[in-house]
């Protein structure tokens, strides 16, 4: 979430074009598709701490590896082709396999230790607040270290992921042989219990994704801002965003007690609205309104989406249901990023536009697909 803030500037100052780091982040996006339901598995059948060890130590020396060839960009040492090429491999290709592990392996998590609905929903967003705190920390830090130079938050990246490193290595337990899955099964995305699930999550991923790449864009072009100006006040917007998860799922879902089914309705109103305010080109203020709204509905919606089909599965499959929740969610980051930066070059607010009709699908969707409003999930 660091780099959020700062990777449209960096992308122009170093001479890449926007459907290049568009490009970019939906090879990102392909390798979680692809490796999402590996690391689900994986995590039944090697436990947590295996998983996550291999992948934070593969994401440290490609994070590092990437900070160095952004360097020799900034310094005029690397032409445009040579740093698109390490931008498609190291950012794309190796990160995003990285990455791949840890939603997957904190949702297996999860669904392994808890039993009830109440109980596995407030898991499943606190595995949530955990994403809305990283995006406040994220946005400060990106926000903040940026005012010293594009590169101190490349350098603080790597930092960060040896120090996730350093405390699954010593913090998390060992597994214990007897709660290992030796065959974890598989799941099909068309499996009737969860396709509905899938569904409303890839509307609902694809919206923000085209939001979320654009930000900075939005951002500098809206605000006539120079780089470094530019990726401090996107840190303030994804900030707003990260406000909004935090409270949604830290202080409001653990007190309403509500089911994954209302909590899906309910935030995506709520991130529909906000996509909606974030139409216009209305100054600051407005934008970053639009971007609590989009956090706040977000918060409530991904417990919902993450926690109810864990509900109606076997033991067994919840290793390969995380995996097809990452993937899903992959899947819209390989289409949004590009399609994105594309439509933005035609108009700022046309991804804007696509969010919200995506939303009002997905919410139509919610409201009329009795799958909806029966089963345990339903509350």
């Amino acid at each position: 979430m660091t780099l959020n803030p700062i990777i449209a500037p960096l992308s122009r100052e170093i001479g890449l074009a926007e459907w290049q780091v568009g490009l970019t982040i939906s090879v990102a996006a392909l390798m979680v598709v692809l490796f999402s339901p590996i690391w689900g598995r994986r995590a039944q059948a090697w436990g947590s701490r295996t998983v996550l060890i291999a992948a934070l130590g593969f994401a440290t020396v490609v994070m590092v590896a990437f900070a160095g060839v952004v360097g020799l960009g900034l310094a005029g040492l690397l032409g445009p082709v040579p740093l698109f090429v390490a931008f498609l491999v190291l950012r794309g290709l190796c990160y995003g396999a990285a990455v791949a592990a840890v939603m997957p392996t904190a949702q297996a998590h999860i669904a392994a230790v808890t039993t009830d609905e109440a109980t596995r929903v407030k898991g499943m967003a606190g595995v949530g607040a955990a994403q809305g705190a990283a995006s406040i920390l994220g946005a400060i830090v990106g926000g903040v270290l940026v005012v010293f130079g594009l590169m101190v938050p490349m350098i603080a990246v790597p930092v960060m992921l040896a120090l996730a490193l350093t405390l699954a290595w010593a913090k998390l337990q060992r597994p214990d042989a007897a709660t290992l899955v030796a065959r974890p099964a598989g799941l099909r995305a068309t499996d009737p219990r969860v396709l509905p699930y899938l569904i409303a999550g890839f509307g609902m991923f694809l919206a923000f994704g085209f939001v979320q790449v654009i930000t900075g864009f939005l951002v500098q072009d809206r605000l006539h801002l120079e780089a470094t100006a530019a990726g401090a006040f996107a840190g303030i917007a994804f900030l707003m965003a990260g406000i909004g998860m935090l409270v949604s799922q830290v202080v409001l879902i653990p007190r309403l007690g509500w089911g994954p089914h209302r909590l899906m309705r309910v935030g995506v109103a709520f991130a529909l609205t906000g996509f909606v305010v974030l139409l216009p080109d209305a100054g600051l203020w407005l934008l970053l309104v639009a971007m609590l709204l989009i956090g706040l509905g977000l918060g409530f919606a991904i417990p919902g989406y993450t926690a109810g089909p864990t509900l109606l599965v076997r033991d067994e499959e919840q290793g390969a249901l995380a995996g097809l929740i990452g993937a899903t969610n992959g899947l819209t980051f390989i289409i949004a990023p590009t399609a994105a930066t594309l439509l933005y070059g035609l108009g700022g607010w046309i991804p804007v536009a696509v969010s919200v009709v995506l939303l009002a699908c997905v919410m139509l969707f919610l409201v009329l697909d009795p799958r909806f409003s029966a089963g345990q999930a339903s509350a």
